[in-house]
């Protein structure tokens, strides 16, 4: 068995080389133009540019989404750009639309092009249709079984690969393609500017009753008829392995970067658990426990195993579940004081019980005893975003490690 990759967002670059540095095989990013996320910060050229370099020292890859589906005035300058993402030595680009498709292939023909899931492949016969235009990687719709992925995998050919979303937050829309933002508030969803109606509160008005609003009620504050539970797919990396899923999808672009490192941590220590002895693969409780110490909504398996129900829906709110505070980025470590140097995230305070964790290993708690500011003062309190503090440590700690607070009590 090939061990698949693992992919992940990056919505900036401390995003992308967080994701990298915790365990992601490659990246997917949105430049400031022909992508479908205008609510990530995204990445001028020169932070792509910065970003491949970044990737391809420690030997991953960086695919840039160029998605949307457009209109006339959004070709303009796609060859330039093209030109420009080819010459930066990106490893890929993500298109959807067939226009785009044939603009990036005649003007660098040597780009590979992965269809992204908004084409909403659904059936071997339209991967071969891409296929035979040159397509080498397939993002598939989301609305598909594991039987139904395992089918076409079967049946296309073996240089094909397929991709699909492992985790993350579930689109209401046929993979994505929504009318409603576009419809309700003027941004179009299909262009990168989706204002996520999906998770808005609803009421039920007649026809005939203009203005007279019946409560769908679900509990005390009403109900979210559109709202879906977030993907989590992290318990059955076996079966996504053996049905030949060549890359796991993680999604969250606009998400945090402590999202994207625990999200990638959990799954890369699954992944790499099961290649060890997949004969004797046990699922580890405390993967998918770490991931919800990141904000999430209640998980879904969504379509993998049957067409989701009632169940797979959240009508209470559409709120995150937040459990833990990210509260500071280790810079630095001297071995000999065991002290930290830590940018602060959120604010600390002497005596909170924090949990230190790092790429692929088990966090420790501690207790913080002493601090102090960049001028040695020693202080009771963080309270300033990225305060640099030097802070001692229980146990060695390495750079990028994260330190996260229970907001519980």
């Amino acid at each position: 068995m090939q061990k698949p990759e693992l992919l992940a967002p990056a919505g900036d670059l401390e995003k992308l080389k967080m994701a990298i540095i915790y365990g992601a095989d490659a990246v997917y990013l949105g430049g400031e133009q022909f992508g479908l996320r205008k609510a990530s910060k995204n990445f001028t050229e020169d932070e792509i540019k910065e970003g491949v370099d970044f990737a391809h020292e420690k030997d991953k890859k960086v695919y840039i989404t160029m998605n949307i589906i457009p209109h006339n005035e959004d070709l303009i300058g796609l060859e330039e750009y093209s030109k420009k993402l080819y010459d930066m030595g990106v490893d890929g680009v993500i298109v959807s639309d067939p226009g785009i498709f044939s603009v990036i292939n005649r003007t660098v023909p040597e780009l590979p092009i992965h269809l992204s899931t908004q084409a909403s492949v659904t059936n071997y016969e339209t991967v071969m249709f891409w296929y035979n235009l040159g397509i080498r990687r397939i993002v598939l719709a989301r609305e598909l079984s594991l039987n139904e992925i395992e089918e076409i995998i079967k049946k296309a050919p073996k240089d094909l690969e397929i991709e699909t979303f492992v985790h993350g937050a579930m689109c209401i829309s046929y993979s994505g393609r929504c009318l409603l933002s576009n419809y309700m508030v003027g941004r179009d969803a299909n262009r990168g500017d989706c204002a996520h109606p999906c998770r808005w509160k609803y009421y039920l008005m007649e026809e005939k009753r203009p203005g007279e609003y019946f409560p769908i009620v679900e509990g005390d504050k009403g109900t979210f008829i559109f709202n879906s539970k977030d993907l989590c797919m992290i318990e059955y990396i076996p079966d996504l392995v053996k049905a030949g899923i060549k890359s796991f999808k993680i999604e969250g672009r606009v998400k945090s970067s402590y999202y994207v490192a625990t999200v990638v941590r959990s799954y890369r220590m699954a992944i790499d658990e099961y290649f060890k002895d997949p004969d004797n693969y046990t699922f580890d409780e405390s993967w998918i426990d770490e991931i919800k110490k990141a904000s999430y909504r209640d998980f879904t398996t969504g379509f993998y195993f049957g067409k989701p129900t009632e169940e797979d829906q959240v009508y209470t709110s559409s709120s995150y579940i937040r459990k833990y505070d990210f509260v500071g980025l280790v810079l630095d470590y001297d071995e000999d004081t065991k002290l930290a140097t830590i940018e602060q995230r959120n604010r600390m305070f002497v005596g909170d019980e924090i949990e230190v964790f790092g790429p692929g290993r088990k966090h420790f708690t501690q207790i913080i005893e002493k601090m102090w500011d960049e001028e040695g003062n020693e202080i009771d309190v963080a309270p300033h975003p990225q305060q640099i503090i030097k802070m001692k440590m229980d146990n060695k700690v390495n750079k990028w490690d994260i330190i996260r607070k229970s907001i519980e009590g």
